[in-house]
């Protein structure tokens, strides 16, 4: 095991997440919020520090491997939210420790999972960070790292490849360019791109600058903290249209928007998974409406809030502009059913995604006709090409090992604090899905503060779990990985 590059990349991230700390200090400075002033300031001197002196260790050249890229990412991500709540901690708006580390790691990983009771008496200096960790942990920070910072040419398959692999979500990962390099740049170009044209969208619909920084911050990395306590129930039907469009954009493989650019549109819109997504979010959305339309008045509103909910479930936002818990059973089961199928791979949203779902349904299809013709040989096809037999294996892997741990923490939670079915079930699906809300106690008008602190942390690595799709953060606690570091 490598650990000088390790500590390199915790070095660059702290110093990083420094950086991006101080616009903040910035906002508290427009509203005259003196008290959030040090706390940022503190936080920030500290990052850059600790950041300076990890960077600073001197690197050899045992390069690295999988293993370190998994171990750096799961790491760095801990380290992130640990530094990363210590603005909340020290201002005393979040003053238990767990609370804001709860908070902070549910920002990052773009749940939106919350503890807060009233999120309108935060200082707007601490919603604008609580609402950029979703942007930033939206396409992933050891991305951006990639993009910004030098990567050297070392042993093992190169750095970029072996970070890339660990943070980026979906069963493959793969260049839209000749170097990786670029390719983070061109993700982070189409992201930054696109975020600033929702902005202005909001602004234009009549929604104040400061709401509509953060809601475009929420809905880019599909993390849906809001900044009132209603959500966006509070917003005029063309805001929440706005969102809805932008949540479901964001929710798209950015693969197709760089397909799109590079005028490739037969390959673009040909994709299935892009395809799968859509006609999901269609299906779904005509299910609940006929659904649910008999409790409202008005059928374009029925359909709004339809489409709104189906869209920031499916893509795991978790905005809200109705209390859906409180509708049919139904419409409930299909909402927690996307809740687990996510959105597309290569894109912000959570969930096991839609391509891995193709992925098991066709692996599934290939054994019943093995059953039926046994000598025939069948090859699983996506988009026309054969898929990788390691990719179906990992695919299959992952679903066993997803099950396991949402199981697993279900009976954890149970034992912890006894909650309902509904409460502690949907806790844990909303967690591991990267979801934010789910029913009953944690639903639309509910949130997270109840549960006990050991269970917060439990919940906080299921989070953590979710965003990185499970293998880095298992790798981190397996100590089978720090033995025999001669050998690779």
């Amino acid at each position: 095991m490598n650990f000088r590059v390790i500590a390199k990349y915790m070095g660059r991230i702290l110093q990083l997440e420094g950086i991006f700390m101080t616009p903040a200090i910035l906002v508290a400075l427009i509203y005259k919020e003196t008290g959030t002033i040090i706390p940022f300031i503190a936080t920030i001197m500290l990052c850059e520090l600790l950041g300076y002196l990890l960077a600073k260790v001197k690197q050899n050249d045992e390069g690295i491997y999988a293993k370190e890229g998994y171990i750096s990412v799961a790491l760095g991500w801990i380290i992130l939210s640990l530094f990363g709540c210590l603005p909340f901690y020290f201002s005393g708006y979040i003053p238990n420790f767990i609370d804001a580390l709860f908070e902070t790691v549910s920002g990052f990983t773009t749940t939106g999972s919350s503890i807060l009771t009233d999120v309108e008496a935060l200082a707007n200096s601490m919603l604008y960070w609580r609402s950029f960790t979703h942007w930033l942990g939206g396409m992933g920070v050891l991305v951006f790292l990639m993009a910004v910072v030098p990567m050297s040419n070392t042993k093992g398959g190169g750095e970029g490849l072996q970070l890339m692999r660990a943070e980026s979500p979906g069963p493959t990962v793969g260049k839209m360019t000749p170097t990786l390099k670029d390719t983070a740049r061109v993700l982070y170009t189409i992201y930054f791109a696109m975020t600033v044209i929702l902005f202005v969208a909001l602004v234009i619909a009549g929604m104040p600058v400061f709401d509509s920084i953060t809601t475009a911050f929420g809905t880019a990395g599909t993390g849906g903290f809001g900044i009132k306590g209603n959500s966006m129930d509070g917003y005029s039907n063309l805001i929440q249209f706005i969102v809805a469009i932008g949540m479901m954009a964001f929710g798209i493989n950015f693969s197709i928007y760089y397909l799109v650019i590079m005028k490739k549109l037969n390959e673009a819109f040909s994709n299935e998974e892009l395809k799968c997504y859509l006609g999901i979010i269609a299906v779904a959305t005509i299910l609940i409406f006929f659904n649910i339309k008999h409790i409202y008045d008005n059928s374009g509103v029925a359909l709004l809030d339809s489409f709104f909910s189906v869209s920031s479930i499916i893509t795991t936002t978790g905005f809200a502009t109705a209390n859906f818990d409180m509708w049919p059973q139904l419409s409930r089961f299909i909402l927690v059913a996307i809740m687990i199928s996510g959105a597309s791979a290569g894109s912000t949203g959570g969930g096991v995604k839609v391509s891995r779902l193709m992925i098991l349904l066709k692996t599934i299809k290939r054994e019943i006709q093995s059953v039926i013709r046994p000598r025939a040989v069948k090859t699983v096809m996506m988009d026309g090409k054969p898929i990788n037999e390691a990719v179906i294996r990992n695919t299959l892997s992952y679903f066993a090992v997803y099950w396991f741990i949402a199981i697993g923490s279900m009976f954890l939670l149970f034992a912890l604090d006894g909650f309902d079915t509904e409460t502690t079930v949907t806790s844990v699906m909303a967690c591991i899905n990267n979801i934010g809300p789910g029913l009953n106690m944690v639903g639309p008008v509910g949130n997270f503060s109840m549960f006990s602190p050991v269970s917060k942390l439990l919940l906080s690595l299921n989070m953590l779990i979710g965003r990185l799709e499970i293998w880095p953060m298992l790798l981190l606690f397996s100590p089978s990985v720090y033995k025999n570091t001669t050998k690779r």
